[in-house]
């Protein structure tokens, strides 16, 4: 079973590795696998965020402009 990283803990992590991309001091491989990290974890951000707005556009749509929800169905790639 797949473990559930939050938005906030995600983007904590990026700047771990921002930093330490920044400084300069690591080897190339341990560069490109950090980036690479960093490309993965910035993906699932972006996945993450698609879904928030996916809901909140779903509850802005509301009849005669008041809010209303509506079931959130996921569509699959």
């Amino acid at each position: 079973m797949e473990e559930t990283v939050s938005f906030e803990e995600n983007m904590k992590k990026l700047e771990e590795i921002a930093v330490e991309l920044e400084k300069g001091d690591l080897d190339l491989d341990t560069s490109v696998s950090k980036f690479e990290e960093g490309m993965k974890i910035s993906k699932q951000c972006s996945e993450i965020l698609e879904k928030a707005e996916k809901k909140i556009t779903m509850l802005i749509k509301g009849n005669n402009g008041e809010l209303a929800e509506e079931n959130f169905v996921q569509e699959e790639e």
